[in-house]
């Protein structure tokens, strides 16, 4: 089922230009130096591609909940997929939406140095400045009025998942379950995980303790109505 993307509508990015490519299922916002929405649905095309290609190949890519083993001879986009949903422990194609917001993030780096790509809430982030992501969780009590402040030069992937909010499949309750890793793909496979292990207020801290453990993950932040867990060593700000 469609839920307008209304987050969107918060977005401020002053000094990047902001622009939207849509394909299939794929619907992409970005931020770049310009308006390189020719260059993103180029890639889009190609990481989608990769993607049917191996679910061709491989049914289960498409269908597994539980990690599957890496093929040799797989691109290196899919085998970033395996690869992230084997140290999350979920089916490869929780790390989809992160991996492909990489890709074409990737893409966008040669023309740009400055890129966001979000992906129905899964972003690529590289940043030469300071930006601030604010957490959205549906009809929590924080969701909006908190963030995290990510320093200057940095390239990382950041990804929500939730069990009350969105399209997304998740075993928790978790309004907002948010991960910051050193890969988007990464980030993705393991906020679906983190957000899995999210049943109540009271096991958030246990959910904590599960992603910190996973090498590469840089922060955790989970959400249950008021109550907020976090680790990671990036500022939490009010907004």
């Amino acid at each position: 089922m469609f839920q307008p993307r209304t987050y969107r509508e918060t977005v401020q990015n002053q000094d990047l230009v902001c622009f939207r490519v849509c394909l299939a299922e794929t619907d992409l916002q970005i931020a770049a130096a310009r308006d390189l929405s020719a260059e993103a649905l180029a890639a889009a095309k190609e990481a989608r591609g990769e993607v049917q290609a191996e679910i061709v190949r491989n049914r289960a890519f498409l269908t597994s909940l539980e990690p599957l083993p890496t093929p040799e001879d797989a691109t290196p986009l899919v085998k970033r997929m395996y690869e992230a949903t084997t140290a999350a422990g979920v089916g490869p194609m929780a790390a989809v939406a992160g991996a492909l917001a990489e890709y074409v993030g990737d893409a966008l780096l040669r023309h740009s140095p400055q890129v966001i790509v979000e992906n129905g809430g899964d972003v690529f982030l590289a940043t030469r400045t300071e930006r601030i992501v604010s957490v959205h969780a549906g009809t929590s009590s924080l969701s909006g009025r908190v963030g995290l402040r990510i320093p200057p030069d940095s390239r990382l992937g950041i990804c929500t998942s939730s069990g009350t909010v969105g399209h997304s499949l998740s075993m928790g309750k978790a309004d907002a379950g948010l991960i910051i890793a050193i890969d988007t793909a990464l980030a993705d496979a393991v906020a679906t995980g983190f957000a899995n292990r999210i049943t109540s207020a009271c096991t958030i801290q246990e959910a904590l303790d599960w992603a910190r453990a996973v090498p590469g993950v840089l922060q955790a932040l989970g959400i249950v109505g008021d109550t907020m867990g976090v680790w990671g060593s990036f500022e939490l700000t009010t907004l």
